[in-house]
Order: structure tokens, then C-alpha cells, then sequence
């Protein structure tokens, strides 16, 4: 049992443990508290997303079920995104036996009967992936899941047995789709290590200038632009993204412009050295 950590620790956790993460217009204060109290908190929950490009949705939820859908969506590349902070729309009514488990940190039980508001007393992550048994975890995601996992407990002087899966859970559910008792084991050896050092600052491309972006314009930097749309969320393609600078490139980034609050003539769809800056393009 546990005060949440405030955001400023819970990022701090995070990057001491050599987690990457992107943090999202407002995400300290994007949840959903005023349905409810967020903690005393137990515990991890992991998810998968059942879908791909899923960030916007993470963030801003569906019509049914309002965002945050999470507090972090684990991207492919290893970014854990922060979309949210608080009590989020992840884990719904699960077991009461599962949850005294939990506290406890002990193996947990085959979840029972839905009693428990599971919203108000875990941290709750999305892990992107089908879900299908045909979509690979890459190494860097899985290595970002345990990272993040052993950051909040080591924060909040857990065991690894406060981590579970929403399959563990609820009978309702079947995520994430890899075998909880490995990611335990991975968490706990990491656990025992003591904290890592901070990595060093992350480098990107540098702006290469507005002008660079005109059409036609070919180059493995364009490719690496388009990528990182995608992985906000802002890709606009329906083929690619490809190496050659076209339409489709100008509505992503205009739509990552616009994400950034931009407006206007300041939404164009060609890149500024201001909204370069926070796209963090790596080097192509």
C-alpha cells in the first residue's frame, strides 16, 4: 500500500532506470480523478493494446471508454509515451483475491469473481501489440516493460510480485500476450542489480532547416521523420512512410503541429526548428 508517487518522481523513477520516455502535452495532469480516488496503491498492471498506432487512442479514449487509457503506452522502439497521470481507464473491476495478493506480494491466485476497482489502485501501462500470438515483442519493448515495472517498485519499495497482468486480473481478459512469471523474473533479477545509472542524454538529428523539406526531396532522414509521426500518432499515410518528402508527409507533421497546440498557418505541415526539437528524430 502506497501514496501514488507525484509526476515529478514517478518521471525521475523512470529515467533512473534507464527508461526513454516522450511526455505528452499535459500528461501530469491528463487522468481521471474526478470519477474517483487514484491509491492507496498496490501495484503494476501491463496490458496490451490489441492494435497498432494506438497512442491517440491511449490518450483521448473512445466514446465508450474515456481517456486516459493508460499512463503509458509502451511503443515498439522501446519509448514509453506518457499520456496520462492519475486514475486511468485500464483495469476495470477485477478480483478482490488477486488484489489481497497483491498487497500481500505473493503469487497471485486465478482471478475470481469482479469486486474490485482495479482503476484506483494500480499504475497502469499499454504495451502495443496485436495481441494475436503473430506480433513479436520486440527486445527494446520488452526491455522498457521491465525497466518501467522496476522503477515504480523499486520507488515504492515493492517486490516484483506487485506486477501483474489484466489477464491476472480479471477472467475477462486475455493481456499482454507474454507470460507474466518471465516478466517477474526479469523484473526481480533487475531489482536486485540496485539502480542503474542514468543514461546519457539521448542525441537526434539535427534541424536541417525548413528548406530542406521540399517536395520530392529524397533522403533516409525523410523516412525517419515519418516513422516518428507514426509512433505520435500523427501519420496521415496510407502507403509508407517512404524516403521521399510528399503529401502525406506534410498532413503528418501538420497533424503533429497541430498536436503541439500550433494553429493555422503554424499547422503547414513543414517542419520549424521548435517542433523538430520535440519530435526526436534519431539519427538516420
Amino acid at each position: 500500500m502506497a501514496t501514488p508517487l507525484t509526476p515529478y518522481a514517478f518521471a525521475r523513477a523512470l529515467r533512473g532506470e534507464g527508461v526513454r520516455i516522450s511526455e505528452h502535452p499535459n500528461w501530469q495532469t491528463h487522468n481521471r480523478n474526478h470519477k474517483g480516488p487514484w491509491g492507496p496503491v498496490h501495484g503494476v498492471m501491463l496490458h496490451h493494446t490489441a492494435g497498432s498506432n494506438s497512442l491517440t487512442l491511449c490518450r483521448a479514449g473512445t466514446a465508450v471508454l474515456t481517456g486516459p487509457l493508460c499512463i503509458g503506452l509502451v511503443a515498439k522502439d522501446g519509448t514509453v509515451h506518457l499520456v496520462g497521470y492519475g486514475r486511468t481507464n485500464h483495469a476495470g473491476l477485477g478480483s478482490s483475491a488477486v488484489l489481497d495478493a497483491v498487497r500481500a506480494e505473493r503469487t497471485v491466485p486465478p482471478p475470481g469473481p469482479d469486486a474490485e476497482d482495479g482503476n484506483a489502485r494500480f499504475y497502469g501501462f499499454e504495451i502495443e501489440n496485436l495481441g494475436s500470438g503473430n506480433d513479436p515483442y520486440p527486445t527494446a519493448q520488452l526491455a522498457a516493460a521491465e525497466r518501467l515495472s522496476a522503477a515504480i517498485c523499486r520507488a515504492h519499495g515493492w517486490s516484483a510480485a506487485s506486477v501483474i497482468g489484466h489477464k491476472e486480473w480479471t477472467r475477462r481478459k486475455i493481456d499482454p500476450s507474454f507470460s507474466m512469471a518471465g516478466m517477474r523474473t526479469r523484473i526481480e533479477a533487475r531489482l536486485g542489480l540496485g539502480p542503474v545509472p542514468q543514461p546519457e542524454p539521448q542525441s537526434y538529428e539535427p534541424f536541417p532547416g525548413s528548406a530542406y523539406f521540399t517536395p520530392g526531396r529524397r533522403s533516409t532522414l525523410v523516412t525517419a521523420v515519418g516513422k516518428r509521426l507514426v509512433a505520435e500518432g500523427c501519420g496521415r499515410y496510407r502507403v509508407g512512410p517512404g524516403p521521399v518528402w510528399g503529401e502525406a508527409d506534410v498532413l503528418s507533421y501538420a497533424a503533429w503541429q497541430r498536436r503541439l497546440g500550433y494553429v493555422g498557418a503554424a499547422a503547414d505541415g513543414i517542419p520549424g526548428r521548435a517542433s523538430w526539437d520535440r519530435l526526436h528524430v534519431p539519427h538516420a
